[in-house]
């Protein structure tokens, strides 16, 4: 059972975590080209692999209670846990300056570019992508 569980949170994390982390890495690319369609999709893959990487969480978890024996109170374990919850939020934050961006460039005003959004984008797919390989780190080198 729990080697199945181990193959359902590895599977979750490569085909979540990555795609949402390229995804998010390309809006700001989207912005400053000013293409709408692109940026929506972006936002919208963004959307769907963010709730798809709450598997890796999700599965992770169960694999940690099944396996029994204290080890979700490593320290480890914890750090990654918590990182995790830190990058959820940081893809709803994304993910609400991706839609202000989509409303910014679709306006009749020519006053806002999302400049702003695209640098808080930037800013924080860049973090986000470091907790990924912190929390890749967490799980690999201390067991």
């Amino acid at each position: 059972m729990s080697s199945l569980l181990l193959w359902l949170h590895i599977v979750f994390a490569v085909f979540t975590i990555g795609p949402v982390t390229a995804a998010t890495m390309s809006a700001p690319r989207a912005i400053r080209a000013k293409n709408v369609p692109s940026l929506q999709f972006i936002q919208r893959t963004t959307r769907i692999y963010a709730v798809g990487s709450l598997g890796v969480f999700v599965f992770g978890l169960v694999l940690g209670v099944v396996m029994g024996g204290g080890v979700l109170g490593r320290w480890y374990m914890t750090a990654s846990m918590t990182l995790f919850i830190v990058a959820a939020v940081l893809l709803v934050i994304i993910d609400r300056d991706l839609r202000t961006a989509v409303q910014a460039l679709t306006s009749e005003s020519t006053d806002d570019d999302a400049k702003v959004q695209n640098g808080r984008i930037a800013a924080i797919s860049g973090l986000l992508s470091v907790i990924w390989l912190v929390i890749l780190f967490l799980m690999v080198v201390p067991s």
